[in-house]
């Protein structure tokens, strides 16, 4: 029998057709052969096993037992136990949800789970294929593909198999995910229909969908509307299954699938949802005679794309944050992981994705008109109010310091409008000018404080309203000079005691959202000269940031799992700490930057199934990674200026759109060579420590020439 494997020799040929697979080497090689997208689906990535398109609303994919933290995104390396295929995953978060509409091939019908080995598993970008071998023998070989909001299955079972077999269970989800009312009903032989509605992390899900298969099935068994079993004879032929999904309608799941695959050609959709891969993945182009490095740094690109996702209909339909069906005259958007994201997904995407900009603004500001203040944590049109801070400020105070078009008036009433509200202690704040400790109950008031320090302070500096600069300042009634450390107080401004500055969680108190004093004490990168000031000058605070690198101590027993990647107290698993390394350049000291960088892209990341040190978190994992490898990273959470660290790679090409692109050299680099002697930018001598987003946005070549020993390549700092 045929196996109904891609042909892979015929997917380069289309390829090669397309004219899609030149690499910067010069090898005929298609850059989506570098994509792992196994890498941190083990330890504590939490990434989206499975087929999908560049931000699609569809993530169809494996999908396992709840069994805890590490399986948020469905799928955990170390399983082999299936329950389905599911057609919405999360990637990356520290939070379980969707795992909608799950297909499981089965041998009988009261079979509800199958052992899988990796060894049957195959998985590239836009294509996953499995084959299930069953205990009393025979076996079916799964494979499945995507477009933005459709599924494509692919079930042979084996000839020995009379009846092919689908379970369809529509009850359970992932995470925290629970079903409050489904529906499935079959419409034709080869139709059924129906709806998911459910809540979990984000509290109001629906979900619509229609499937239409390729032969004429019939009920088996049918357990209430949330559980059934369709089966068909096996005639040898493969079963092809099209599923359209809606958050508006039945009727809008039918046209997104009329729209977006109206066809049963599965070799065709694939070969689209790679050649959709190439054609991202090709704004990016690395000179490297290192595969691995090749392999991590195409599957970090690649996980950089699979959200924000679309949330609207091929119509322009939308349900928005107040549960209403909205007309859209813009691409609506999902998944806003922005507490991790506003620090370097969002600096990389204004480079690479510019087109996209203004679709991310014009989805922020809906949300605010919907629901009354910016997005927080935004999945599925509900708001989560994960994590802390006010996390859309920057991104939107960003995007207007770079020009990029959006309401600027509706954008600034917004940012005041969520500064009014009483949120995660917002009115504290307003109050006494700092978060006291004893009268937040939820606790965490330095983590809430710094980061409603960072957001206010990218409004500030974006809009110039005076309104923001003492929010923007509040960082400073934190900071406690005779420890070093920004500590929680109360209303009368006492410290709280006990304290230990290694110690994440003292008595089931938390001050620091997701870290230690160590972690937190380098959060204000909107101001950090105002806070070597407070640490009295360069020296002691450069000496605090030479230890931070090297000192150790006990996290405590109630340390939260997030914190990791550690390098003394750094760690590179968690967000808050992902700008310090840079830190240097504000001391004139870039080259413990380039040492630091250097250390974490060759130590934190590599190409297994454990090669993220810490969860993906939608795609910010790895957009530090892409960024540290170019050597560029934006600290300031506003206005483009992108410091030097320790490019990773001979030469680098980065489409910057409008048909421009801007080339990255790094003369006489290797393992060795890590330090930057000299810039050069276009030709003439570059005296900065960091280009600007627009010198970036022109077009150009910078040239780092390296060498084996630290070198003052500027005269000038960050704010200078």
């Amino acid at each position: 029998m045929k196996i109904w494997f891609m042909n892979i020799v015929q997917r380069r040929c289309c390829l090669l057709a397309l004219g899609l697979v030149l690499t910067a080497t010069g090898f005929a090689q298609p850059l989506t052969e570098y994509v792992d997208p196994f890498i941190g689906s083990g330890g504590h990535g939490h990434v989206f096993v499975g087929a999908n398109v560049p931000f699609g609303f569809v993530q169809l994919g494996p999908t396992e037992h709840n069994r805890g933290w590490d399986w948020c995104s469905g799928y955990h390396y170390s399983d082999s136990l299936l329950v389905g295929f599911a057609h919405t995953h999360l990637s990356g978060t520290g939070c379980g949800d969707l795992g909608d509409v799950r297909f499981l091939p089965v041998s009988n019908a009261g079979q509800t789970e199958l052992k899988f080995s990796h060894a049957d598993e195959k998985c590239r970008a836009g294509y996953y294929a499995l084959r299930l071998n069953y205990p009393e023998g025979g076996y079916c070989q799964t494979e499945l593909t995507a477009t933005l909001r459709t599924g494509f299955h692919r079930y042979q079972f084996s000839e020995d198999m009379p009846t092919g077999r689908l379970l369809i269970d529509l009850k359970w989800g992932t995470g925290w995910d629970a079903v409050r009312d489904c529906k499935l009903r079959q419409t034709s032989p080869r139709r059924l229909e129906g709806w998911r509605h459910s809540h979990g992390w984000a509290d109001n899900q629906q979900l619509y969908f229609v499937a239409e298969f390729s032969e004429d099935v019939t009920f088996e068994q049918l357990k209430g509307d949330s559980l059934s079993v369709v089966s068909w004879q096996n005639s040898g032929r493969p079963m092809l299954v099209k599923v359209g999904l809606s958050a508006v309608s039945v009727e809008n799941a039918q046209l997104n699938l009329q729209t977006e695959n109206s066809g049963w050609d599965f070799e065709a959709v694939a070969q689209k949802a790679d050649a959709a891969w190439e054609q991202e993945l090709a704004k990016i182009r690395i000179s490297t005679s290192d595969k691995a490095q090749r392999r991590i740094f195409y599957t970090a690109l690649y996980h950089t794309m699979i959200a924000p996702s679309v949330f609207c209909d091929v119509n322009g339909q939308y349900r928005g944050s107040d549960g209403m069906v909205h007309q859209g005259d813009f691409v609506n958007l999902t998944t806003f992981s922005l507490w991790d994201t506003y620090r370097a997904w969002h600096p990389l995407s204004s480079l690479i994705h510019p087109e996209r900009q203004k679709d991310i603004a014009q989805t922020m500001l809906h949300i605010y008109q919907e629901q009354g203040t910016l997005p927080v944590w935004h999945l599925m049109g509900c708001e989560t109010n994960c994590m802390v801070g006010n996390p859309a400020i920057p991104v939107l105070a960003d995007m207007m310091m770079k020009g990029f078009e959006l309401d600027r008036p509706l954008a600034v009433e917004a940012m005041k409008r969520s500064v009014g509200s009483h949120r995660r202690a917002h009115d504290l704040l307003m109050k006494h000018g700092y978060i006291p400790y004893e009268l937040d109950p939820e606790n965490e008031s330095i983590g809430k404080g710094l980061e409603y320090a960072i957001a206010y302070g990218a409004a500030w500096k974006a809009t110039g309203d005076d309104f923001f600069k003492p929010l923007a300042e509040s960082y400073k009634h934190y900071f406690d000079a005779r420890t070093g450390f920004m500590r929680a107080r109360s209303q009368e401004g006492e410290w709280r005691l006990p304290w230990n500055p290694f110690a994440a969680e003292i008595n089931g108190v938390k001050d620091y959202t997701e870290g230690n004093a160590w972690q937190y004490i380098w959060l204000v990168p909107h101001d950090v000269d105002g806070l070597i000031k407070l640490f009295g000058g360069k020296r002691p605070f450069t000496e605090k940031l030479d230890s931070l690198f090297i000192v150790q101590g006990d996290l405590g027993k109630d340390a939260p799992p997030d914190i990791t990647g550690l390098i003394g107290q750094y760690a590179h698993g968690n967000e808050p700490s992902h700008h310090v390394a840079y830190l240097y350049h504000y001391v004139g000291q870039p080259w413990k930057t380039a040492q630091r960088v250097r250390e974490i892209l060759t130590t934190q990341y590599h190409d297994g199934p454990d090669g993220l040190c810490g969860n993906e978190d939608v795609g910010q994992m790895s957009a530090w990674y892409i960024l540290s490898a170019m050597g560029l990273y934006q600290v300031e959470p506003a206005g483009g200026r992108y410091l030097f660290g320790s490019p990773l790679f001979d030469e680098v090409t980065m489409k910057v759109g409008s048909g421009k692109t801007f080339r990255i050299k790094a003369v006489n680099n290797s393992a060795e060579n890590i330090y930057i002697q000299r810039v050069i930018l276009n030709g003439k001598r570059w005296a900065y420590g960091y280009i600007d987003f627009k010198d970036i946005q022109r077009g150009g070549t910078l040239e780092f020439v390296m060498g084996p020993k630290p070198a003052r390549f500027t005269r000038h700092l960050p704010q200078e």
